[in-house]
């Protein structure tokens, strides 16, 4: 028996080619659309007609009965049912409460009378400068949009002209910045980031403690060359922290959380905030805590200066959170012997390095080498980066067009530059100084010793980030005054300046949107929120102690103050 074929079309069904056959097969008569076949679309009453009545009604073709079946399709189709409207397109543009907010932050700020000692441009840009804050707090759209109104803000009430607005752009340090997501996507591209990160697994992987100072200690090699705390943390160490609590039997959602997940994704994000205090060029940020100490106090913090400054409460925080984090959430796994056979094959999976992994590795060394050692050669820090790109673009290692597409590095460069215009604009208005002089009238009214003063000051700064979503904002908002403040009272300038720029990376720890890194590894779902936020505290407590204790005696040995 030939096949039967069934098109529904504008109610009328043809049936070609039943040769011989006076009826439907029963099969056919009998078909649901249930039943998957492409006979499914056959209306319920031509299922149940007989094939006798069926068969009345066809006409001749090939010398025997066509298939032509004309029925009006009301006729044989369940009662129709209203189409459901088309759901509206959903709204992309901004949040409008958080929106709400920024702008509404602005216009009352402006509408306040300015106080004593302050000129009116000085007051409408703190207003304008406020409302860019609460807007990039709240991010009723990207940082960099948010930022970008804030000029436009400026420009439009002729509160600052057109070139002071976007002077920063023509600033090397968030061109520094942006040049260094370029260095990160080759780093992550190449594998070179993997490779070195599964090195420190198979040599110190083999107890669940060497596991986690293995996976510290790669991630504080590799924080001088990758900027965003968020790249390398997301590209490059929740991966493989992942890939190796599973190996150990730890997996979300069954009850095993505990057993390596937890402590180690806590210990790798509150150590993420650690070494990224201890590298100029370890957090997006940190170059803009360098720049509002120059345009503050016309000091310069450098790599090196920095560096050195950090290296010793920063390498005694790395070995004592993961230990203190080990004792107070304990992981039910103590050892790890897969770790590093897994490590292994991941090495020997990767093979030799590739000729782009080499290329990468002698550009990020050239680049670093001249970052520390730029000063002797008058080779300055964005002149290095730029030859570094540069070596990567001729290699074809990253092209340009995946600079292009690296969004975060513009977004950066945009919010980067706006903060650092708006930030010096209120210092050059007077604001700053206004500011200072009535915290120093109150602080310095309470008759405390500078050190004293400075240890409210930087308490004040610290948890004041439970209020704030991004690191930058927060140093932003707050770093110009309060370094003013400290200086006015007697704290050595540089002094300061380093205190409150470690601790604008440490603060981080606090929350689970503090930092870059901490949604990454909060939304793994390994650690419940109340632990995020209770060891996070204690965490805080502990580094402040280790860098303002252990951090205040080295400071004094180095000539900080």
């Amino acid at each position: 028996m030939a096949s039967s074929v069934l098109v529904c079309n504008s109610g009328f069904h043809s049936l070609t080619s039943l040769h011989q056959r006076r009826s439907f097969p029963r099969s056919i008569l009998s078909h649901t659309p249930a039943s998957g076949s492409r006979f499914g679309c056959i209306p319920h009453a031509l299922r149940s007609a007989s094939p006798r009545s069926l068969h009345s009604g066809l006409t001749s073709v090939h010398g025997r009965r066509s298939l032509l079946l004309p029925v009006r399709a009301s006729a044989v189709t369940p009662a129709a049912v209203p189409a459901p409207s088309p759901a509206p397109a959903p709204w992309q543009g901004a949040a409008l409460k958080p929106l709400a907010a920024s702008i509404g932050t602005g216009v009352i700020l402006w509408l306040v009378p300015a106080p004593a000692g302050v000129s009116r441009n000085a007051w409408q840009l703190l207003a304008i400068f406020l409302a860019t804050i609460v807007g990039i707090i709240t991010q009723p759209l990207p940082l960099g949009a948010v930022a970008l109104m804030g000029l436009g803000a400026s420009v439009l009430t002729k509160t600052l002209p057109f070139a002071a607005a976007f002077s920063a752009f023509g600033d090397p340090i968030p061109w520094l910045i942006a040049l260094a997501f370029f260095f990160a996507r080759g780093f992550i591209k190449t594998g070179l980031g993997n490779r070195v990160a599964y090195q420190f697994v198979s040599l110190f992987g083999s107890s669940t403690l060497g596991l986690g100072y293995s996976l510290v200690f790669s991630e504080a090699f590799l924080a001088p060359a990758i900027p965003s705390v968020s790249a390398r943390a997301g590209g490059i160490f929740l991966p493989l922290v992942k890939a190796l609590c599973q190996a150990c039997g730890s997996n979300v959602g069954d009850g095993t959380e505990n057993r390596l997940g937890s402590w180690l994704m806590l210990t790798c994000f509150q150590t993420s905030v650690i070494s990224s205090s201890m590298f100029l060029t370890a957090m997006a940020a940190n170059p803009l805590s360098a720049n509002l100490t120059y345009n503050t106090i016309k000091q310069t913090i450098g790599w090196t200066d920095w560096a050195v400054a950090a290296i010793v409460p920063g390498l005694i925080s790395l070995i004592v959170v993961p230990l203190l984090l080990y004792v107070i959430y304990p992981p039910k796994v103590k050892s790890s012997p897969d770790a590093p056979k897994l490590a292994r094959e991941k090495l020997e999976k990767m093979g030799p390095m590739t000729k782009n992994e080499i290329i990468m590795a002698g550009t990020l060394l050239l680049t670093v080498g001249l970052w520390i050692f730029g000063g002797a050669l008058n080779v300055d820090a964005v002149t290095s980066a730029i030859l570094g790109l540069s070596i990567l673009l001729v290699t074809g290692v990253v092209t340009w067009k995946e600079c292009l597409a690296e969004s975060v590095a513009w977004d950066t460069l945009t919010w980067f530059a706006a903060l650092i215009a708006m930030a010096g604009y209120l210092n050059k208005y007077g604001l700053i100084s206004w500011f200072s002089q009535t915290v120093v009238k109150f602080v310095g009214g309470l008759g405390l010793s500078w050190q004293l003063s400075f240890g409210i000051l930087v308490l004040l700064y610290f948890y004041s980030h439970y209020f704030f979503a991004s690191g930058a904002a927060h140093i932003g908002a707050m770093f110009t005054a309060f370094l003013s403040v400290a200086s006015a009272l007697g704290t050595p300038p540089l002094f300061g300046a380093m205190v409150l720029s470690f601790l604008s990376n440490l603060m981080g720890g606090l929350t689970h949107y503090g930092i870059g890194s901490a949604p990454v590894f909060y939304g793994a779902n390994y650690v419940p929120l109340s632990h995020w936020w209770g060891y996070g505290f204690l965490v805080s407590v502990v580094n402040i102690i280790i860098w303002l204790g252990v951090g205040g005696f080295w400071w004094k040995t180095i000539g900080l103050w």
